[in-house]
């Protein structure tokens, strides 16, 4: 009895080995794949060819394509929004741009996910170099967990090619606020919380560490990016249990195409996140009229179908909105998404905000 218990021991013990190291190099293949990606797409940037370019963000659509969900929430106006995930985008336009998003998902939905956003980001002219810093407030809330997210960025800013290559690190504070009410069936064959060790049963509130690292390249017409949030993967540790917030990659990458008709252009743009186990991925096409009005429809792989309208409405002020029509099994108890934008960009040397860039990052 006593050697099939130390043959089981060496089993668990090789069995544990080889989950860790496929969880290792799944997230390293997930690494590369971004890298190689972000890569490909600068180099196709030194080229002028339109083709070329239209090849590299098909690519890393095709890429992208196993899709799920992710710790991190989702957003509809994420190219407005690239701050929350890549701090090396911080004053790279060199304008101050300010941001905020409240979306609603899920409505109808009990305990639905419901996300405040602000951030805001500025040039940051030290010694002689270019750089940018930035600060974002993030709220999310989700049944009876409560997430609170401040980070504050700091990016670097070389001159690459015929745009600007941004370097980027943020640094913050994650509060995990825990506040459970549970509601048990009578009958003996339901186990109350107390009677499981992993049940959390008090109001809890707990700060960890953040950090995180991106890489963001940017033209007049062209934008991509790669970055990692959550990089030290933050640990909280609850009374009954521990647990982590895991390491999330972010790829994207915009184009903006300009019609025979001056007055229009079409602008479409990329997103992949993933936490080394699986995918999401979204897709986005917008057209602007006169660079004042939008409209656009995205799709997020296996979740909704979104149309998004916008309009810039006095000296740089954006205004934005979105609805998800769910397309999955949740689609049977909730009415859809609602999301608001506002995005307001100034060059405080002159008061306004110059048109400067068409990425579609500066919309």
């Amino acid at each position: 009895m006593g050697k099939n218990n130390g043959t089981y021991k060496i089993i668990a013990k090789f069995a544990f080995i080889f989950n860790f190291l496929s969880k290792l190099f799944s997230e390293i293949c997930i690494i590369a794949s971004f890298l190689l990606i972000l890569r490909f797409q600068l180099k196709l940037i030194t080229f002028n060819g339109l083709m070329k370019k239209t090849f590299s963000i098909l690519l890393l659509l095709f890429v992208g394509l196993p899709i799920m969900a992710q710790q991190d929430p989702a957003t509809s106006h994420y190219m407005f929004n690239t701050l929350t995930y890549n701090p090396a985008i911080a004053g790279i336009s060199g304008l101050i741009c300010a941001t905020a998003i409240s979306r609603q998902q899920w409505t109808g939905f009990a305990g639905a996910p419901s996300t405040t956003i602000f951030n805001v980001s500025s040039p940051l002219p030290i010694f002689n170099r270019n750089s940018g810093a930035g600060l974002q407030v993030q709220s999310d809330n989700i049944g009876f967990d409560k997430n609170v997210n401040l980070t504050g960025s700091y990016s670097y800013h070389l001159s690459v090619g015929s745009g600007k290559l941004g370097i980027g690190v943020s640094l913050g504070m994650l509060n995990k606020n825990l506040d459970p009410s549970w509601k048990i069936p009578s009958g003996g064959e339901h186990t109350p919380p107390s009677g499981d060790n992993l049940i959390p049963e008090g109001k809890e509130s707990l700060v960890a560490l953040d950090a995180g690292f991106g890489l963001y390249y940017n033209t007049n017409n062209y934008y991509a990016s790669f970055s990692i949030t959550h990089i030290n993967q933050p640990t909280i540790k609850y009374t009954k249990a521990n647990t982590y917030v895991s390491r999330h990659y972010y790829a994207t990458a915009g184009y903006t195409f300009q019609l025979t008709n001056p007055s229009f252009e079409v602008i479409p743009s990329v997103l992949a996140v993933s936490d080394g186990k699986v995918m999401q991925f979204t897709a986005n096409s917008i057209v602007r009229y006169n660079k004042k009005v939008w409209g656009g429809v995205s799709y997020r792989a296996d979740d909704a179908l979104i149309g998004m309208v916008g309009i810039e409405l006095y000296n740089g002020l954006k205004l934005g909105y979105s609805y998800d029509f769910t397309l999955s099994d949740i689609s049977k108890s909730s009415s859809g998404s609602h999301e608001f934008m506002v995005n307001y960009c100034f060059d405080i040397s002159m008061g306004k905000s110059p048109m400067r860039y068409k990425s579609i990052r500066f919309l």
